[in-house]
């Protein structure tokens, strides 16, 4: 697997441009399309709740709860391509994950704000493995302790790659995935974690 490491300070950032081969990232997305069972949750924001911009789903073992934005989420049962997937992802980075959080972004407008996957119930120093399928996005990291304007790092995350998140990645970095007006087709996000239970 060819693997490129993300130069951040104080972070283990990896991309594995073609973690899939284009018919399998292919498969997977037809079969994540049309097994999933999507909602759009209300996240809180400044103190209000508001409709996520893009659609989401919660899968794995079934004592893997997991709260963000004010959301507790309750595991669905995996479905056969999260299972595949997941040995797949334990088999290649030699670590265990019992759950994976399913981002579906419809269009340009559909995006993921500035956060840290920071959560107490991920542990210190959590490992994140991110799967995209469908259209191509951009993926920014900025440090946390960052000045308005101050530069971030910007990737390209392809269909059918990889992008692991691990260390201390998410104590000092944020990221997030922009809008764009640009046309674009829609992209499923899959990123797999090991809740502590």
């Amino acid at each position: 697997m060819l693997a490129t490491k993300i130069p951040l300070e104080q972070a283990e950032v990896t991309l594995y441009e073609h973690f899939l081969d284009p018919a399998k990232a292919d498969d997977y997305y037809h079969r994540l399309m049309a097994d999933t069972q999507w909602h759009q949750p209300e996240i809180l924001m400044f103190g209000r709740k508001i409709k996520s911009p893009r659609l989401a789903a919660w899968y794995g073992d079934e004592d893997a709860f997991y709260t963000y934005s004010g959301i507790v989420n309750s595991p669905m049962p995996w479905i056969p391509a999260l299972s595949e997937l997941k040995d797949q992802l334990e088999q290649a980075l030699q670590h265990q994950f019992n759950s994976v959080l399913i981002n579906l972004y419809r269009d340009g407008n559909d995006a993921m704000g500035w956060h840290s996957d920071d959560e107490p119930e991920l542990g210190d120093q959590p490992v994140i493995a991110s799967v995209s399928l469908g259209a191509s996005r951009s993926f920014l990291f900025r440090q946390k302790n960052a000045r308005k304007g101050s530069p971030s790092t910007k990737l390209q995350l392809r269909h059918g790659s990889l992008l692991t998140m691990s260390g201390n990645t998410q104590r000092y970095w944020q990221h997030r995935i922009t809008r764009t007006k640009k046309p674009i087709t829609q992209r499923v996000n899959l990123t797999f974690r090991r809740v502590l239970t």
